[in-house]
């Protein structure tokens, strides 16, 4: 009887966690996969031993199994010699079985993977990995069908399960892994998933992962799906927590399982295994938890509720307005070092009168503590009624604190937002520190930007759309400009809305980066950095020990005249005049960075981009 046929007759039982197991139990932390080659009988009592607790499925060790997760090791070309041995091992497992056992190869997704250099790749080099690795597995003809799971993003596993349809006739599960019950992290619900994926062609759709048993059947009640789709759960032991030594550690009880096994079964599931966490024991109480094999057929309610992305209030985001027709002034201001605020709140408000379109707050530039640039800018915002763009770093926050910042900014009503990595955290007043690298700026920049759905991270609605928008960071310094170009296009795709910069020392520079972007047809609002130099040795110190600053030799050699004579404001000053002339000849925005947070020499600049509008008025 092949797989097909036993799925129509009784529900059936399957394997749990590999992983999880080698490394809790094993205490292997390596590439799992490649314990098919190196230590195949530690995989074979693995598969034995669920086996003899009563699964009726098992799993081939390939979850990660692919090129692009296996060049982590350099294992890259061993793609086809693991997958084979792990189908080998497992056929091995199930020879001397009292009972029937199929094999699944099993193939994870990608979506969720923190390794930056797989979140680069290309949908080509995805499916091309996907492909190489099903054509291993289906090499060995002892395979009963294919297990796609663990897959954050339905368009990925529609993708893949495409792929496999074009491979083979053998049956396929489809699961996807869910961040909250009943809908997935980009807001769609676990209902319309699973109608897309038995559309589409897969034998069995569920889920597994994440979730443990209590809110993976939460996720199956009231689900409103097509008759006769059959459905699949391998729920996590539980919630996971961290031993005394900080390592991830999962202590669901295998009671717990047996609990829940018939409650799936009266859910309508046709197959019940397990994942991270899950141990042979929770395989065999979920055999002893089935009062019966039978199967019972999902429900479908009558109701359902939909659940639709909300729509962003849309805020006015007023120099973003203004910039497409005038000319339009930023000025960038270090939040204070210690509690005296007032000489910061003055300053600020006298630019304010000046006529300053934005004030833009930075995040710990050069890593030295200051002032959360959130709690000033509500203070800009709420007391002094001036606009703030709050530079977010991800040196500083991993994904849960950033996502809690984003939530928090929005309810401040605080919308305007610059995404940048930040300066490294050894750079600063704790050497010590170390910075946080969950995601790039361009992920966040994607991350701020879905709150403008009123869908959070984890799929679930937030009650209310966010209306941010984004800037992304440009560095016109930089030696080869098509490479700076290349990454401003990444940040658009990513929903980017307009661009600050670096600051600029050098003319050829701001001329060079108006073609560049012209010539990749980059029409966003531009705000070009200006830093008035105050002195030759913050001259030298910005060229010298800035990362991303260079300045030109005659800029230098004007400061070091400067010095002699004894102007140095006065010639830095009129260093940033001429550049804001050739700024304003080729964009509208200007980005002020205040030295020192000096205010009388920002004013006075303030006022000369303002008498620009003036004198284009008459």
């Amino acid at each position: 009887m092949d797989l097909r046929q036993a799925l129509k007759q009784r529900v059936l039982v399957a394997d749990g966690a590999m992983g999880t197991l080698l490394y809790g139990n094993y205490g292997i932390s390596s590439a799992f996969e490649n314990l098919n080659l190196t230590h195949p009988d530690t995989i074979l009592r693995v598969h034995q031993a669920y086996i003899s607790a009563g699964a009726d499925i098992i799993q081939t060790n390939t979850y990660a199994a692919n090129r692009l997760k296996l060049a982590r090791y350099d294992l890259q070309d061993q793609v086809t010699a693991i997958n084979q041995a792990a189908v080998q091992i497992a056929h091995s497992a199930r020879q001397h079985a009292d009972h029937p056992v199929y094999i699944l190869g099993t193939i994870g997704g990608l979506a969720g993977d923190t390794d930056q250099e797989i979140q680069r790749a290309t949908p080509a080099a995805i499916a091309s990995s996907l492909t190489e690795q099903l054509d291993a597995l289906l090499a060995t003809n002892q395979l009963d069908g294919i297990l796609l799971e663990t897959y954050y993003a339905l368009p990925e596993l529609l993708a893949a399960l495409r792929l496999v349809k074009a491979k083979t006739d053998l049956p396929v599960i489809t699961n996807v892994s869910m961040l909250a019950p009943g809908v997935l992290r980009d807001g769609t619900t676990f209902a319309a998933a699973i109608r897309q994926l038995a559309k589409a062609g897969a034998d069995v759709v569920g889920t597994n992962c994440r979730l443990g048993p209590y809110y993976l059947a939460q996720s199956f009640e009231h689900l409103a799906i097509p008759e006769n789709v059959q459905l699949a759960v391998y729920p996590n032991s539980g919630l996971p927590g961290t031993d005394q030594d900080g390592a991830v550690v999962y202590d669901g009880e295998p009671s717990y399982f047996e609990e829940y096994a018939e409650r799936f079964r009266q859910l309508g599931l046709n197959i019940i295994g397990g994942c991270c966490g899950t141990t042979p024991l929770h395989t065999a109480a979920t055999v002893r938890g089935l009062t019966s094999r039978t199967i019972i057929h999902h429900r479908t309610p009558t109701h359902q509720p939909l659940a639709t992305p909300l729509a962003p209030a849309k805020g006015q985001h007023p120099f973003l307005a203004k910039v497409a027709t005038a000319k339009t002034v930023l000025v960038e201001m270090d939040p204070p070092r210690n509690f005296d605020t007032t000489k910061f709140f003055k300053g600020a408000q006298r630019l304010k009168a000046a006529g300053v379109d934005g004030i833009t707050l930075s995040d710990n530039s050069l890593a030295e503590v200051r002032i959360a640039n959130v709690t000033i800018a509500a203070q800009l915002k709420l007391n002094y009624s001036i606009t703030p763009v709050v530079h977010l770093t991800t040196r500083d926050h991993n994904l849960i604190g950033l996502q809690s910042e984003i939530m928090g900014l929005h309810s401040l009503g605080i919308d305007d937002v610059l995404a940048v990595t930040g300066d490294p955290a050894k750079l600063g007043d704790f050497p010590g520190a170390t910075s946080v690298s969950d995601v790039r700026s361009v992920e966040l920049i994607k991350l701020i930007k879905q709150f403008n759905s009123g869908i959070g991270p984890t799929g679930k609605s937030l009650k209310q759309a966010s209306d941010f928008r984004v800037a992304g960071a440009f560095n016109p310094n930089a030696y080869r400009t098509d490479v700076s170009v290349k990454s401003i296009e990444r940040k658009l795709a990513y929903g980017c809305d307009y661009i600050i910069t670096q600051p600029v020392f050098d003319l050829a520079n701001i001329y060079a980066m108006a073609d560049a972007l012209k010539a990749s047809n980059i029409h966003v609002p531009v705000f070009v950095g200006i830093m008035p130099l105050v002195s030759k040795r913050n001259a030298e110190f910005l060229h010298h020990e800035v990362h991303g600053i260079r300045l030109p030799k005659t800029v230098r050699d004007r400061m070091a005249q400067a010095e002699l004579d004894g102007n140095e404001r006065e010639v830095g000053l009129q260093i940033a005049k001429e550049l804001i002339d050739g700024v304003c000849e080729v964009f509208n925005g200007v980005h002020i960075v205040i030295p020192f947070n000096r205010f009388k020499t920002a004013i006075e600049l303030v006022n000369y981009v303002q008498q620009k509008n003036l004198t284009a008025t008459h």
